[in-house]
């Protein structure tokens, strides 16, 4: 029987792991991506003595696994919510013929072909008829969606002005749950490399948040209809704030999201011309195939089990996914980031989306951080991966 390695105890045995994982990670670029599918071995299939770097790459892949759950169970305010189809938050269902006596199911999937069919209309936006920015750099302006929340249907965001920017801007779209502060660092990176960042908040986040909630709920749940709706929302205010921008000056306007953010960010690049380029830090082809299968989102799935299959949602979702617009954003300079051992976007989904990009001769840059979901916002992946999306934006804008 196959023993586990001993989880590293100390800052050595750490750093240890790191430099194996870059080893490993540089070794897997050199072969041409091909290093974890020749030769690779499992204790579990394998009699006898492993080799060495296959061994080490299996204990680097354990190791990183156990330190994204353990950053995963800090948080212990998730809540499972009941399920709902959510057709109350959708004002723009078509009427078709017989649709009186579907089910929710069969309205939302017809809804969600509608949207995918009719995109430029299901994402259209126009600029905010006004804004607000005070002298700190915070920026207000009104949704384009209304929702029941009137703090959720103010936009919030905060622009950090780079000082020689030369008329380049990137909107940032941080993570699902981040707090006021979060990328507001990588913001200040963009920053010292000669672009203006807009940080903007997405719905049901920080200053957009009702007193009921304690996390951002509303935008990833077991509402199915209102995920769409609130997704959709996120897209025509990063559009709103594309606008912005646009009107102040900045004539090379890039995107850059992470995890959610990145999914929104591809959204809001397939629909908005003025954007030029785009960095997805987190990657998937479905909206729903992340919440079924991803670690941040198991709280979610428990909502869902029983009501719905993941086939079904993925055609609900099919709106919010970035798969449908592909060819969109052929025009689009493309930096796709995703992490080798993450739990919450699964390797195999960050995979197959780089592998649309490839087989529909899509240009695109890629990275790979040795790293997980969770621990790309530690250091020294942080540094790494902020490295990899400054460079490719400033190049590129």
């Amino acid at each position: 029987m196959a023993h586990a390695p001993p989880a590293p105890t100390n800052l050595a045995s750490v750093l240890d792991i790191f430099r194996i994982a870059a080893f490993q990670h540089g070794r897997s670029r050199a072969l041409g991506g091909r290093a974890r599918e020749i030769g690779c071995w499992s204790p579990a299939a394998t009699r006898g003595p492993a080799p060495p770097l296959c061994y080490a790459g299996w204990m680097i892949r354990w190791a990183f696994h156990r330190w994204e759950e353990a950053l995963h169970k800090r948080g212990t305010d998730r809540l499972v919510r009941d399920f709902d189809w959510g057709l109350d938050w959708l004002d723009d269902l078509p009427d078709m013929p017989g649709s009186a006596a579907a089910s929710p199911a069969a309205k939302l999937e017809a809804y969600a072909a509608w949207a995918v069919t009719h995109s430029e209309q299901f994402f259209a936006s126009t600029d905010a008829p006004g804004h607000d920015l005070d002298r700190h750099g915070h920026l207000r302006f009104p949704s384009e969606i209304v929702t029941p929340h009137a703090e959720n249907n103010i936009v919030h965001a905060r622009l950090y002005r780079a000082k020689e920017d030369r008329g380049r801007a990137v909107v940032v779209l941080p993570q699902w749950n981040s707090d006021a502060d979060g990328h507001v660092g990588l913001c200040k990176v963009f920053n010292r490399a000669g672009l203006t960042a807009l940080r903007l908040s997405k719905p049901y986040h920080d200053w957009r948040k009702p007193h009921e909630l304690q996390r951002a709920d509303y935008i990833v749940s077991s509402n199915v209809g209102r995920t769409l709706q609130v997704c959709r929302q996120a897209v025509l205010d990063a559009r709103r704030a594309v606008g912005f921008l646009h009107a102040q000056g900045y004539s090379s306007i890039g995107i850059c999201g992470t995890s959610l953010g990145s999914c929104l960010s591809m959204l809001t690049a397939a629909h908005e011309p003025r954007i030029k380029a785009m960095a997805l830090n987190h990657i998937s082809p479905f909206f729903a195939d992340v919440v079924w299968e991803g670690l941040s989102t198991r709280h979610v799935r428990q909502g869902l089990d029983g009501h719905v299959d993941v086939d079904t949602l993925r055609r609900i979702w099919a709106p919010i996914s970035p798969q449908p617009y592909l060819e969109r954003v052929r025009h689009i300079r493309t930096l796709l980031v995703y992490a080798q051992y993450d739990l919450t976007f699964p390797l195999r989904l960050s995979r197959s989306f780089v592998q649309e990009f490839r087989d529909r001769g899509i240009p695109h840059r890629l990275a790979v951080l040795p790293c997980g979901h969770y621990s790309t916002g530690k250091s020294p992946f942080k540094f790494l991966d902020g490295y990899w999306l400054t460079k490719f934006l400033v190049r590129a804008l």
